[in-house]
């Protein structure tokens, strides 16, 4: 009979990766980005270990959105006070916020626990094409569509 192996966190080998998200969608991107955080890629997958590898985004600012979604897509934040409620377009945080908004979207597809936060700090995101991760040799990693 054969046992499920289970990953321990001193096994775990992590690997960097490099997306490109110069004309992707914000969905797809987001979900590869998660599926390789979470570990989601590798056989020894373990759910409650945090296997994941790292992630750099670059061009995050060149990003889209599909139909009339930068219109109508809404970002609430509240500042906890009476009327602090701020509401944001997908185009305003496109425009100011690329790497805030490209982290949100993250962040949407792991899990809202305290493995997802420790998975949550291996995304490293940047508006522009530079990053200053070259010293970890980053593989470059292909969004499907």
């Amino acid at each position: 009979m054969r046992q499920t192996t289970m990953a321990k966190p001193a096994d775990v080998k992590r690997t960097w990766y490099v997306v490109d998200g110069e004309g992707q969608t914000l969905g797809r991107l987001a979900t590869t980005c998660a599926h390789v955080l979470r570990g989601k890629h590798k056989v020894t997958y373990t759910p409650n270990v945090d296997c994941g590898d790292y992630v750099i985004v670059v061009n995050a600012d060149k990003v889209d959105m599909t139909g009339n979604k930068l219109n109508t897509e809404k970002y609430y934040n509240h500042s906890g006070y009476f009327g602090g409620l701020r509401v944001r377009t997908a185009k305003e945080m496109k425009e100011k916020y690329p790497v805030e908004w490209v982290e949100r979207a993250i962040k949407g597809m792991l899990p809202h626990t305290k493995l997802g936060d420790k998975q949550r700090t291996h995304v490293f995101v940047y508006a522009g094409s530079e990053h200053p991760h070259a010293a970890q040799q980053p593989v470059e990693l292909k969004v499907k569509g």
